[in-house]
């Protein structure tokens, strides 16, 4: 339940660290409500679930969705894991946690800050284009708002995903990408894991991206963020 307070005139801002690696250094900004409120519920570190990253589902029709091939040979360090060619998303389900939200593709302004999704739709989440699109061989990124000025946002259940959780994405080619969740964490905005976080990967990768820990209302900023690292198990057609 969101308290009611005075709001300042200026909106406060959650920062994102943000990473070299993947994007180049940048920071992101969030803007929410700047009312007295309480914070979201921060996830504890958890365990890195042991589901494959191999195994496809088979499609709807009968031709299956223009994937790379693994090597059957590789070891388990070496091989890639499945992976999509690019498209942009356009959809976004998260069972589990109730999310289901259209994307909106993010882009970079020209002091090099990802600028988030309009902070005037509360079920709304950003992917960053520059990066890879999620399914494609790389690591994707998705930011959306904890909250804003109208109340809880898309990702205000962020922190209660669990290790095994299955994400969902619609790409605009008409295939659903599917992510296992091996972890969801919560990292400190000063010592934020830029590498960890937005390292490049040689299999197809997701990070779910939001504000937590506890609200400093003197900043007006949240102290940490809350992260969920995925990978792609199976894909079909929509």
């Amino acid at each position: 339940m969101r308290k009611q307070g005075g709001a300042d005139s200026n909106t406060r801002t959650l920062r994102w660290a943000a990473a070299s690696a993947l994007i180049g250094v940048f920071l992101i900004y969030n803007s929410v409500d700047a009312s007295s409120q309480s914070s979201p519920a921060v996830a504890t570190p958890t365990a890195t679930a042991t589901a494959s990253a191999s195994a496809y589902e088979e499609p709807e029709t009968a031709e299956e969705p223009p994937a790379e091939s693994l090597d059957p040979t590789a070891t388990p360090e070496s091989r890639p894991g499945p992976a999509l060619p690019r498209s942009p998303a356009t959809h976004l389900d998260i069972p589990s946690i109730g999310v289901s939200a259209p994307f909106t593709e993010l882009s970079l302004d020209a002091t090099g800050m990802l600028v988030p999704p309009p902070d005037t739709d509360n079920n709304l989440v950003g992917w960053y284009r520059g990066g890879a699109s999620p399914g494609e061989r790389g690591n994707a990124v998705v930011a959306g708002h904890v909250d804003t000025k109208i109340g809880p946002a898309v990702f205000y259940t962020l922190s209660s995903l669990k290790p095994g959780g299955k994400v969902s994405i619609t790409r605009e080619d008409g295939i659903i990408a599917t992510f296992l969740v091996d972890r969801v964490q919560t990292f400190k905005k000063n010592a934020f894991p830029d590498q960890e976080v937005y390292g490049d990967t040689a299999d197809a990768q997701l990070r779910l991206i939001t504000c937590g820990g506890a609200y400093d209302h003197a900043a007006r900023d949240y102290t940490a963020n809350v992260v969920a690292f995925a990978h792609l198990t199976s894909f079909r057609w929509a």
